[in-house]
C-alpha cells in the first residue's frame, strides 16, 4: 500500500485537513495522541476505525512534511503519497 491509501485531504471532510482515509480522524489528532505518550495500540483502541498502519502512516506523513520544510522548493506531501508502506 502507498501513503495515498492511508492519508487523504478532501475539502468536504474536516475542512480539507489531512485525515486517515475512510475516517474523519485527522493526522494531527493521531500525532497529538502520540505526543501525549499514548502507544499506537492505545490510540487504535480509542478510535476503532483506525489501524496501527494508519498511525504509522500519520507519522510518516508528518516526517515527510518536516523534510519538505527543510527544502522549501520541494512540493510538500506529494512524495509521501507515493511511498509504499
Amino acid at each position: 500500500m502507498s501513503g495515498k491509501d492511508y492519508i487523504t485531504a478532501d475539502p468536504q471532510v474536516c475542512h480539507g485537513k489531512p485525515c486517515i482515509a475512510g475516517t474523519r480522524i485527522m493526522v494531527s489528532v493521531v500525532l497529538d495522541n502520540l505526543a501525549a505518550g499514548l502507544t499506537p495500540e492505545e490510540i487504535v483502541a480509542s478510535y476503532p476505525t483506525l489501524t496501527v498502519a494508519g498511525v504509522r502512516a500519520a507519522v510518516a506523513y508528518a516526517a515527510e512534511l518536516a523534510k519538505a520544510k527543510e527544502d522549501l522548493n520541494k512540493p510538500c506531501g506529494q512524495e509521501y503519497l507515493d511511498l509504499p508502506l
